[in-house]
């Protein structure tokens, strides 16, 4: 079982963000999300996660897999990934100051413009397969002395969001970049 996970409100052509003010990704936009409690599944970890971050209690989170890392040829670690839907009627004014950085919508355009350097590396990798691909997939990167430099992404199984056994180390052994 991972450790952490990670979860992208959409609602219509955005995408809730939050700027964090602690690392890890400091000062970069990304999903909301955090650790999972001794005994929570993952869904119940990130339902609690979205609305002590959010105030929402989103009707609707799919589970789309998992981002995982390498860090300097030491395996690190990776969070499940979900994506919640909010109907367009939903008013969620922002910018809104929280305890753990600011949150925002941004639009998908934004977040996916090539020269926008203020999201997380990696999550223009990404987001894509989590807003347009009914599938689960492990999104492998690697992290060289704080840059990205290559990553995979490869269908899983929605199954592995109950696997109670050591899916770092699975992921180490089929992620070949």
């Amino acid at each position: 079982m991972l450790k952490y996970n990670i979860c992208f409100v959409r609602r219509n052509n955005e995408i809730l963000l939050l700027n964090r003010n602690k690392p890890s990704w400091m000062g970069a936009w990304n999903g909301v999300g955090g650790k999972l409690e001794e005994g929570e599944t993952p869904r119940e970890a990130i339902f609690r996660e979205v609305f002590e971050e959010t105030g929402l209690n989103p009707p609707t989170m799919s589970f789309k897999g998992f981002v995982t890392w390498d860090v300097d040829d030491r395996y690190m670690g990776g969070m499940y990934l979900y994506l919640a839907e909010l109907d367009t009627g939903i008013s969620y004014n922002t910018p809104i100051k929280i305890e753990e950085g600011i949150l925002d919508w941004k639009p998908i355009e934004w977040i996916m413009h090539p020269e926008n350097i203020g999201v997380a590396s990696h999550l223009p990798n990404y987001l894509p397969f989590l807003l347009e691909d009914e599938g689960c997939f492990n999104h492998h990167f690697l992290f060289r002395q704080g840059k990205l430099i290559g990553f995979i992404s490869k269908p899983v199984q929605a199954a592995y969001e109950n696997y109670q056994g050591d899916l770092i180390q699975h992921f180490q052994e089929i992620a070949v970049i």
